[in-house]
């Protein structure tokens, strides 16, 4: 499923591999934008990767996030059991890489 929204200017394209995410992780989503944003002010669009591997017995979920800023584009990606805790993750990650612009 793939699903766009915009908050305060940045374009979000979420693309969620043979799954649907509910409302909760569309949420988090938003509010780990929300709080990146606050960190570097001329994000232009966040690209949100999110998969779940049935077959693998741990580690299924991936979420991976890739941002648009003047440069190179940050990116992070993380494995895990639960969205919400990867988003945070990957949030982490990707502050560190703002933060050192």
């Amino acid at each position: 499923m793939k699903y766009t929204d915009n908050i305060s200017g940045i374009k979000i394209n979420i693309e969620a591999v043979d799954i649907s995410i509910g409302d909760d992780v569309r949420d988090t989503i938003r509010k780990v934008i929300s709080r990146l944003s606050r960190f570097y002010d001329r994000i232009e669009w966040a690209d949100i990767y999110l998969e779940d591997k049935k077959d693998k017995s741990t580690n299924q979920k991936q979420v991976s996030i890739r941002l648009g800023i003047p440069g190179n584009d940050p990116f992070a990606s993380e494995y895990g059991d639960d969205f919400h805790a990867l988003l945070t993750a990957v949030e982490d990650k990707l502050q560190k890489q703002l933060e050192r612009r």
